[in-house]
């Protein structure tokens, strides 16, 4: 593979898109509309995986190019499409299964994918405050049913090394956090932030530390990316990788059997694949319930056991994340409506709007 050069700043204005190429000059109106909404930002080292500048059919691109369908929301997207705020006991916290929580560590991210399901809230802040992250932490501590601690955001490895190493010093000291768990897109979008500082502060974890990566398309994975990873694995770090399933970028066995394998190599396990969820103006990228479940059955045949992830759902409500399998998915009683059991044994109905769409 070709050494790449990336560029030197990241773009966060239309106007920056329309002068690196990445979007036509008819569109500058389009753009102005959509960031007044979601932000935009585009590393140096996702503009330099873009093969194709000013092709929306780019599967690097169409994550981070805005688009005129985010300016629809449809009726069944939500601001908080996984209820998030449902299960939060103090500001920063989720709390939604016994034995583990999300701790939103920042609202800060290197890259804003037009698909985000917390593309309302990200960027609005930076860091979680330090009385916040103290009332989150005594939450953590004075529960002792909590055993692991998932640090997300935003991104957390946007954060200085010296910010995580004190919040992972602090997790330290209390007794019953046996893991932390960092999801991050960072090793990908930003790999020079994965350096000597950054490693020495994750391996000061006194409980197991894992890192989850986000990455949905093998064109993703430059070598700066694929070098970051090795640096974190040679570290004794573990890596798992989630991706989202997504229309026009991955939703073909070709894509996701490249992008499996790919990350296997680099000593990645896949770990999740998530059905796209009701984000507003994210109709687009969804594909139906159906089809995600044909590419499971299809990729199973075609790739190792070891490379294939979970396809997943989070149920609209807060009502947590379910494989999507016969056993928590059953037909229900219209075509694209599913009866969804979640992990505590409650039925919900989910009208796969991707069903809908298809059928307009």
């Amino acid at each position: 593979m070709t050494e790449i050069t990336p560029p030197l700043t990241a773009l966060t204005r239309p106007e920056d898109l329309l002068a690196a190429g990445l979007a036509a000059p008819g569109d500058a109106g389009m753009l102005a509309e959509v960031a007044e909404s979601f932000r935009i930002r585009i590393t140096p080292a996702m503009q330099a995986a873009i093969a194709a500048p000013g092709d929306a059919a780019d599967p690097v691109a169409a994550q981070f190019v805005p688009r005129a369908a985010e300016l629809i929301t449809r009726p069944e997207e939500l601001a908080d499409p996984i209820g998030d705020g449902a299960h939060a006991p103090v500001p920063g916290l989720t709390h939604r299964y016994p034995d583990r929580v999300i701790l939103h560590i920042t609202k800060t991210c290197d890259v804003y994918c037009r698909f985000c399901f917390r593309r309302e809230t990200v960027g609005e802040t930076g860091p979680l405050s330090d009385s916040a992250l103290d009332m989150a932490l005594a939450y953590i501590a004075f529960t002792p049913a909590v055993r692991e601690v998932i640090l997300t955001g935003g991104d957390p490895l946007t954060l200085s090394p010296r910010r995580i190493g004190a919040v992972i010093r602090r997790l330290n000291l209390i007794p019953h956090v046996e893991m932390i768990r960092i999801h991050t897109r960072v090793p990908v979008v930003a790999p020079e932030r994965i350096g000597a500082a950054l490693i020495a502060a994750l391996r000061a974890a006194r409980p197991s530390l894992w890192i989850v990566v986000h990455t949905n398309h093998a064109q993703e994975l430059t070598p700066p990316a694929r070098a970051a990873l090795a640096r974190l694995v040679e570290a004794g770090v573990p890596l798992l990788s989630q991706s989202v399933l997504l229309k026009g970028v991955n939703d073909s066995v070709a894509a996701l059997s490249e992008l499996f394998r790919t990350l296997l190599a680099l000593r990645v396990k896949p770990y999740y694949l998530h059905h796209c969820d009701l984000a507003p103006g994210t109709a687009s990228f969804r594909t139906t319930i159906d089809a995600g479940r044909a590419l499971m059955r299809a990729l199973r045949g075609a790739i190792s056991g070891t490379a294939l992830p979970a396809y997943v759902l989070d149920i609209p409500g807060g009502f947590g994340k379910v494989p999507i399998t016969a056993e928590h998915f059953a037909p229900g009683a219209a075509p694209g409506l599913w009866r969804v059991t979640d992990w505590q044994g409650g039925v919900h109905d989910y009208a796969d709007p991707g069903a809908a769409l298809e059928a307009d």
